[in-house]
């Protein structure tokens, strides 16, 4: 009990110095008032205060007044009410009104002491309580983000550091490893949380459109604006808003992202007035965005202004032992969502399932269990797996998909696997891949690994 801070109250100048004497010879740290006001005051001015004892009787108020107040503006102390000697009624009014214990005229000191240890002890456990139930409510908010494997612990570690600030987010990682979600998930345990989340994917605009789509169009602005058009920014106002393939704009759009993102405001097609907005930007891409800048595909002072704090989704095959736990997420899921029940998977197609190498990330893993939800053949789960993507080894012969690969993320994920398999030895995660040991430490640094 050293160094606890209470808050005395007691309007009896010779009693209040007593108690203070008593309560500071054993080590408290004493506040002492002598009126329900002069409390008050203390306690909004001082955050340290974890206790308080007051009498019950204080002039014009009473300490049943400064215990409703307390309560009522969820002060995070513990209180103790001294009553008159036989007041039974007031001492049971007390912890009705939310009074951790109370102690009847006159008492011992070592009777104020364990009232006051009493008090302290159920104030820690509801701050323990509190502190669970905000913890457990951010993991509700990251429901849809799945994963124990120590890569995820970092995605989830770091959504809650910058949850509660305003700064630009990067998300990168492969198609399919829920860049969308965890923006959503950051969205979700901010400030910001009661006001919009608005996603737009970059690629799927027709360039024709982009800039009135995002920033919004005044009438007559264009052939067809017939009427003002509120762009994405506006929509966001106060919220979130999340640019998915944000690599896929313009050089244009560039600009008056970079414009916005500076200033915080924007010009919609057809105006000449700025308009201020207090939007987050959270943005994403597939693709090696530094590798796109080296290429002059993508201005490099928006690359440093978008990527203030970077966030990357590993790619389902860096964390395999996630992989049981998202299976039964989605047969949860879907189950609930067709209104039926899915037969268990045999142990032969768990293990299928647990070595696939998963080239489509959480998206496919999803695809298939749903497919399996709905059909209920593990045939056709296993059969889907070796034909889907084009990207299963046939005989000697890697089989390139249909719609190409980024070599760049590939030759990346190609180190990463072949470090991971050898424990990190590097001498024989170059023998793995077929590489001189100078040529595999040239990639590695290419990459940035």
């Amino acid at each position: 009990m050293e160094n606890v801070h209470i808050l005395l109250v007691e309007d009896d100048t010779a009693q209040n110095e007593l108690i203070a004497a008593m309560l500071g010879a054993e080590g408290f740290t004493v506040t002492a008032t002598f009126s329900v006001e002069e409390a008050i005051v203390a306690l909004k001015a001082d955050n340290r205060i974890s206790l308080i004892f007051s009498d019950w009787k204080l002039g014009q108020l009473s300490g049943l007044e400064l215990l409703e107040f307390t309560r009522k503006n969820n002060f995070p102390v513990g209180i103790v009410i001294a009553t008159a000697y036989g007041s039974i009624d007031h001492a049971a009014l007390a912890i009705e009104k939310g009074a951790d214990d109370y102690l009847a005229k006159p008492f011992q000191r070592q009777e104020l002491l364990l009232a006051l240890a009493k008090a302290n002890k159920a104030n820690q456990l509801r701050l323990t309580n509190q502190t669970l139930n905000n913890q457990l409510s951010q993991q509700d908010s990251m429901v849809d983000l799945i994963g124990s494997a120590p890569c995820m612990q970092k995605v989830f570690q770091r959504i809650e550091k910058v949850a509660s600030t305003n700064a630009t987010v990067l998300i990168s990682g492969e198609s399919g490893t829920g860049k969308e979600l965890a923006a959503r998930a950051l969205h979700k345990v901010s400030p910001r949380k009661n006001s919009p989340f608005i996603a737009i994917n970059c690629g799927a605009i027709p360039e024709s459109i982009a800039e009135a789509e995002l920033f919004g169009a005044k009438k007559g602005a264009f052939t067809g604006a017939n009427q003002d058009k509120l762009g994405k920014f506006a929509a966001a106002d106060g919220g979130t808003l999340f640019l998915d393939e944000v690599a896929e704009l313009s050089p244009q759009l560039q600009t008056k992202l970079l414009r916005f993102l500076q200033e915080g405001v924007i010009t919609p097609l057809g105006c000449h007035q700025e308009v201020a907005l207090d939007v987050r930007v959270i943005a994403a891409s597939h693709k090696q965005l530094l590798a796109q800048v080296e290429e002059g595909l993508f201005r490099e002072d928006l690359y440093y202004r978008l990527n203030v704090v970077p966030i990357h989704m590993p790619a389902l095959r860096e964390r395999s032992e996630d992989i049981g736990k998202l299976i039964h997420y989605f047969k949860d899921k879907f189950s609930q969502q067709y209104g039926g029940s899915i037969e268990p998977l045999s142990a032969h197609t768990l293990k299928q399932l647990l070595s696939y190498p998963w080239p489509g990330n959480v998206r496919q893993l999803s695809n298939c269990i749903e497919r399996y939800a709905l059909l209920g053949d593990e045939d056709e789960l296993l059969e889907s797996l070796t034909h889907e993507n084009g990207q299963l080894q046939q005989g000697d012969q890697y089989i390139l998909p249909s719609e190409g690969i980024d070599w760049h993320q590939f030759e990346r994920d190609i180190l990463l696997q072949s470090l991971k398999r050898c424990e990190n030895n590097k001498t024989a995660a170059a023998k793995l891949l077929g590489l001189s040991y100078k040529a595999f430490l040239y990639r590695l640094e290419k990459h940035q690994i």
